[in-house]
């Protein structure tokens, strides 16, 4: 008898709009004369990303739903930054639901929304603003709100949101390298959807890896199936709860939702991390076993910040470390 197959899943990019952030923080040690070759800064020094998100379809039929499952992993910023902070980071009136509409969907039509991390980049858009005639799911405190509003609507209204234990009671902590990332307005209003994962991680706790170890558990070892098909591992360095989402598409590729533990092309040097890393050494270890597993499982890797070319292969370049390569169809 022949083993039933795994949940496939179709899956399209969706582009959440742009977001401009400092290039010296988001290369970290890397000096200016040396990223400045590769990618270009504006009169502030901030460069340009994207903030890239997907949205997943189940092959088949979903017994509990009866239909298929659909699925937003990542949600980007959002919509509630006031006017000041949304001109800093350049993020304008495009969002998560704006893509999702595009897609041919409402919201409140998504089941299930996955996000790696709870920064407000990533995870702002879990919530929007309340527009004319609502009434708000939510009200901030004093002090509770990203922006110059109060009152919330959870953006996907039907919908669980995945994302790590770890990652979770830090970011209610507030525990960043940030002070303003982890706002409550994205937290609290979902707090009664989240499911946590509890994935292993990379390495015991206690043990501090040599800058060239990878882990000794396989990564099979390491993941959280969340649904079927779709699997959440620790990518973590960025955050200690930093998760990467994994799943086979309809095409048999498997497909990898790839975190800040390298959002764009220009980030697959070992030395370049995030100035907003709480571990940037981490981030270095994490990437190289992260490029190492992409290669050797034929990834397929979506960039969460990449502007240009989003979704890459990896390869080792026989130099010790790796190259990316674009998918067709996926470049700007």
């Amino acid at each position: 008898m022949s083993e039933k197959r795994e949940m496939r899943w179709r899956w399209r990019l969706l582009d959440a709009g742009p977001l401009l952030l400092d290039g010296g923080s988001m290369f970290g040690v890397v000096p200016r004369v040396v990223w400045s070759r590769t990618v270009e800064a504006d009169d502030r020094n901030r460069i340009a990303l994207r903030h890239n998100c997907l949205l997943l379809e189940s092959e088949s039929v979903d017994p509990s739903l009866g239909r298929t499952r659909r699925v937003v992993v990542e949600t980007g910023t959002g919509d509630k930054l006031d006017a000041k902070m949304a001109e800093i980071f350049g993020t304008g009136a495009r969002t998560v639901e704006t893509a999702v509409h595009e897609a041919g969907l409402a919201c409140d039509e998504i089941d299930t929304v996955i996000v790696s991390h709870l920064h407000f980049d990533h995870a702002g858009g879990l919530t929007r603003r309340t527009r004319s005639g609502e009434i708000p799911d939510w009200r901030a405190r004093p002090g509770e709100a990203s922006g110059d509003c109060a009152d919330v609507m959870r953006t996907f209204p039907n919908a669980e949101v995945v994302v790590q234990r770890r990652e979770w009671e830090v970011a209610l902590a507030n525990d960043a390298v940030m002070t303003r990332t982890y706002y409550r307005d994205h937290l609290l209003p979902i707090a009664d959807r989240v499911r946590l994962a509890d994935s292993a991680r990379p390495f015991p706790t206690g043990v501090l890896p040599h800058r060239d170890e990878t882990p000794r558990v396989p990564l099979s070892y390491r993941e959280t199936t969340v649904l079927p098909g779709v699997r959440v591992f620790l990518a973590p360095g960025h955050t200690w709860g930093q998760q990467a989402i994994r799943f086979v598409d309809v095409d048999g590729r498997s497909v990898v939702f790839t975190p800040d533990v390298m959002p764009s092309v220009w980030h697959v040097g070992a030395a370049y991390s995030l100035a907003y890393d709480v571990e940037p050494y981490t981030s270095m270890v994490t990437k190289r076993w992260f490029l190492e597993e992409a290669a050797r499982g034929e990834w397929t890797l979506v960039l969460d910040h990449e502007p240009q070319t989003p979704v890459v292969r990896v390869a080792a370049n026989g130099k010790g470390w790796y190259d990316l390569t674009p998918v067709e169809g996926f470049v700007r």
